[in-house]
C-alpha cells in the first residue's frame, strides 16, 4: 500500500508540496515578531557594513582578526571589535538575531530585513573608488527595488499587503562620510574639491541624497532614521594628519559637513511636513553625539577619546588595524576602535540613547518612532 502510494506521489504533487512549504515558511517570516518591528533595512557604509564587503576587490574589509574579537561569531566583516549602531538598536527592537548582510541573503528571511551596507560607500557613485570595489548609495537603492520585487513574490502579488507590511518595518540610513573623507578631501584622487565650493558640494550631495531618499519612499519605506555626519575632523586618522595650531579638530573639514547636516535636517523636516506624504523620517545628530562624546567621555567610561584601540601610528590612526594586531588591553575604556571607527561600547551606548531619548533625535526619539 505505501509503495503505490508513493509511485503516484508524481511530479506536480511534489511541486505543490513544495509551493505550500515555500508559503508557509514566508508566512512564519511575514508575521510580525514578538519586537516593535517587523523588519529592519539598513542602508549606509563601512558604521554599519556587516559582511557585504567580505567578497569584493576591495581595501575595505574587515574580515580578518582582531576585527570582531568581542562578536560571538568572530570577523564578519564589521568594521569594530563587536556589535555595530544598528546590531545594538536592532536588539532593542526586539530582533532574537541579527540583521544578515544583503551578499547571503535571499528567500522569505528577506522579509525580517537586510543589511545593505557597503565600506568606502558614499552618495555619490565614485566616492570611494580609490580603496577599490564596493556598493554605492546608488546600487544600495537598487538592490532593495530586487528585494521589494522579491518580496512580493511572498505577498502573492498582493500588494496592498506588501506596503502594509513595509509601512510598519524601519529603514536606517547613514550616508555622507565617505563623500568628504573618501573624494571631497582627497584631492589627490578627486577633482571635487577644485569642482565645488564646501557649499556647493554639500548641495549636490543633498539633491542625490533626496532623490535616493524619495526613491526608498516609493519602494515602499515610512519609518526612516535618517543620520548626520558625525565630527570627522576629530577622529583619530583626521588627528594623525592635522597639525593645526588652535584646535585639536580639523575644523576644515568639520565645517564642510556641517553644511551638509544642517542641509540634512531641513530635507527632515520638509520630508516629514507633507513633502513626503505619510512617512515619518526621524533625523539623528550624530555630529552632536560625536563631539559630546568626545569632549565628556570620561563621565560615559571612556578614558581614550583621541586614539584608536587597534591601528598604526601617531593616535593609532595613521594606519588602520592590521591583520593579527595586538589591541589595547581594555578595549571598553577605547571611544574609537581604530582610525575610523567607534567601539562596541560607544556603539551600544548610543544606539541607547538614541532609541529612548530625544538628546540626539528629531522630532521624536527612535522608540516614539516604533510605535507610530
Amino acid at each position: 500500500m505505501m509503495r503505490g502510494n508513493m509511485r503516484s506521489f508524481g511530479a506536480d504533487s511534489v511541486l505543490s508540496v513544495t509551493l505550500i512549504l515555500v508559503l508557509s515558511a514566508a508566512r512564519a517570516f511575514a508575521q510580525p515578531q514578538r519586537g516593535l518591528v517587523p523588519g529592519f533595512f539598513i542602508f549606509g557604509d563601512s558604521l554599519v557594513d556587516n559582511g557585504n564587503n567580505n567578497r569584493l576587490i576591495t581595501l575595505s574589509r574587515a574580515n580578518y582578526r582582531p576585527y570582531g574579537i568581542d562578536f560571538p561569531q568572530g570577523s564578519t566583516g564589521r568594521f569594530t571589535n563587536g556589535r555595530t549602531y544598528v546590531d545594538a538598536l536592532a536588539q532593542l527592537f526586539g530582533f532574537p538575531y541579527y540583521i544578515p548582510p544583503y551578499a547571503r541573503t535571499r528567500g522569505p528571511a528577506l522579509l525580517r530585513g537586510v543589511n545593505y551596507a557597503s565600506g568606502a560607500a558614499g552618495i555619490r557613485d565614485e566616492t570611494g573608488n580609490n580603496l577599490g570595489d564596493h556598493t554605492s548609495m546608488n546600487q544600495q537603492v537598487a538592490n532593495f527595488g530586487m528585494t521589494v520585487e522579491e518580496m512580493r513574490r511572498f505577498f502573492r502579488g498582493d500588494n496592498n499587503s506588501l506596503t502594509s507590511y513595509l509601512s510598519k518595518c524601519i529603514f536606517y540610513s547613514g550616508m555622507g562620510s565617505n563623500d568628504y573623507l573618501n573624494n571631497y578631501f582627497m584631492s589627490d584622487f578627486y577633482s571635487t574639491n577644485h569642482d565645488y565650493t564646501p557649499n556647493a558640494f554639500a548641495s549636490v550631495l543633498l539633491q542625490d541624497y533626496t532623490r535616493q531618499l524619495t526613491q526608498l519612499y516609493a519602494l515602499g519605506a515610512r519609518k526612516v532614521i535618517v543620520t548626520a555626519i558625525g565630527q570627522i575632523g576629530c577622529i583619530p586618522y583626521e588627528l594623525a594628519r592635522y597639525n593645526g595650531n588652535n584646535s585639536r579638530c580639523n575644523e576644515k573639514i568639520n565645517s564642510a559637513i556641517s553644511l551638509f547636516n544642517s542641509g540634512l535636517l531641513k530635507l527632515v523636516q520638509n520630508f516629514n511636513n507633507g513633502g513626503l506624504p505619510g512617512a515619518k523620517f526621524v533625523y539623528l545628530d550624530s555630529y552632536k553625539s560625536s563631539n559630546d562624546l568626545s569632549l565628556n567621555g570620561t563621565s560615559s567610561g571612556f578614558e581614550v577619546v583621541d586614539k584608536g584601540c587597534c591601528g598604526v601610528g601617531k593616535n593609532n590612526g595613521q594606519i588602520t588595524c592590521l591583520p593579527l594586531q595586538q589591541t589595547c588591553q581594555d578595549r571598553s575604556k577605547y571611544l574609537y576602535w581604530d582610525a575610523f571607527h567607534p567601539t562596541e561600547t560607544a556603539n551600544i551606548l548610543l544606539a541607547k540613547l538614541t532609541y529612548s531619548s530625544q538628546t540626539y533625535t528629531y522630532p521624536m526619539s527612535i522608540q516614539q518612532l516604533t510605535t507610530l
